[in-house]
């Protein structure tokens, strides 16, 4: 029996582990400790931070692992890195790690060979201050290491600077963080796999976005992009140019583009890993690949299946709280009835548990599915959902302590 570790077990690992159980691995799944969804299906729980990159590898060795993956999160993908070098495994290279999961690192090795907007690495506020006049308002400050939109802010005028700047260096674990140029435009997501030095398709795709202040979080996707074939084109290209200058191979690539005004492609970032908010699901909906199945088998060196067989129209959404709160009730009999034909509705939570509102990706109570193309359908159909889930506001904090930056 082929031994697959997987790194990560919150939400969106869990497929990935009921994926693997379900060609017949043994699953070795490596967590912080805690009570995380994950563990529940796994052959094997290793309570390990998944970024103590050399305890990982250790374990990895001792186990004689045949393959290591991850999907939804940009964490633990400088570990799969270590391990996949030293052990010789099939995935993302280290020095392919470093370079994705650092936005300074990632926007110096797109300079002269991808599109992207103007940039600063930043480790002062005095610098930020110095760079964001040199850029122009309005940009965009970003911790370095984030995912999820934690720590990006989007600053229009010059005395919103020193709030975005606490916000980026509370989120990060390095030294300095990214202010760049804010590109006016529709933000996209793009999907792509690449094996061997060969990206095997790239499909973009529509988001649906929550607001709150200046920061942006993605909540859901629509596939297919409905754009003409010169853009679609030119994201390809552009998706081919930033693999390349990240050394990227034998993973999933998870990307979020802006579409200008001007009909332009600029690429604020990607990733080496499939990603959240349904996308493999949705993936699958599309185009008839099943996704995380094609990540294990690649991640195990044996030859993956990307043929595309249909091409379905489909729409994912997080299912969220706009406050601090209890669940009261969950109509589960109303929820059930909605259940019908494609749909899917997936609760992480339950009545009496407590709620984060949305600020961030991380904050989602669900999610909800459905082969459609119809957004307005799909609207209303996430909205019957919503009403089925009584949430009773509490006031308490969460916020994290700022005054460490100060």
């Amino acid at each position: 029996m082929n031994k697959l570790m997987i790194l990560g077990a919150g939400v969106y690992q869990v497929p990935l582990i009921q994926k693997a159980k379900e060609l017949g691995l043994e699953t070795y799944v490596v967590s912080r400790k805690g009570d995380y969804p994950g563990f529940n299906y796994a052959d094997h729980i290793i309570e390990l931070d998944t970024t103590d990159s050399y305890s990982v590898l250790e374990c990895a060795k001792k186990i004689r692992i045949d393959g290591i993956v991850t999907t939804g999160t940009d964490v633990a993908v400088k570990t799969i890195g270590i391990v996949c070098d030293i052990l010789n495994l099939k995935g993302v290279s280290l020095r392919a790690s470093k370079i994705v999961t650092d936005k300074a690192v990632m926007k110096e090795a797109f300079k002269y060979q991808v599109s992207s907007s103007d940039y600063r690495n930043i480790k002062s506020f005095e610098e930020l201050q110095d760079a964001a006049l040199q850029i122009g308002f309005p940009v965009m400050v970003k911790a370095c290491d984030s995912s999820g939109s934690r720590g990006i802010t989007k600053v229009s005028f010059k005395e919103e600077l020193e709030k975005a700047y606490l916000c980026a260096m509370n989120e990060t674990h390095t030294d300095h963080i990214v202010v760049e140029k804010f590109i006016q435009g529709i933000e996209i997501g793009v999907d792509a796999f690449v094996e061997d030095n060969e990206m095997k398709f790239c499909l973009p795709h529509n988001k649906f976005v929550y607001r709150t202040g200046e920061v942006t979080i993605p909540i859901g996707h629509s596939f297919p992009y409905f754009g003409n074939d010169l853009i679609i084109n030119k994201i390809k290209k552009e998706m081919e140019k930033a693999i390349r200058a990240t050394k990227l191979n034998n993973c999933a690539v998870n990307g979020d583009f802006i579409i200008t005004n001007d009909n332009e492609v600029s690429v604020i970032e990607i990733g080496g890993r499939c990603g959240a908010t349904c996308i493999p699901e949705l993936i699958e909906r599309y185009t008839g690949i099943d996704y995380y199945k094609q990540m294990i088998l690649v991640a195990l060196g044996e030859k993956a299946d990307f043929s595309i067989h249909k091409k379905q129209p489909c729409m994912a959404q997080l299912l969220y709280s706009d406050v601090n709160g209890v669940i009261d009730s969950i109509n589960y009999d109303k929820i059930n009835l909605l259940r019908n034909g494609s749909n899917e509705i997936v609760l992480d939570y339950k009545a009496g548990d407590s709620v984060h509102k949305m600020e961030n990706g991380t904050h989602r109570i669900g999610h909800v599915i459905a082969e459609t193309e119809d957004i307005t359908q799909f609207e209303e159909l996430i909205c019957k959902v919503k009403e089925c889930i009584k949430i009773r506001k509490e006031d308490y904090s969460c916020e994290k302590d700022w005054n460490k930056y100060k």
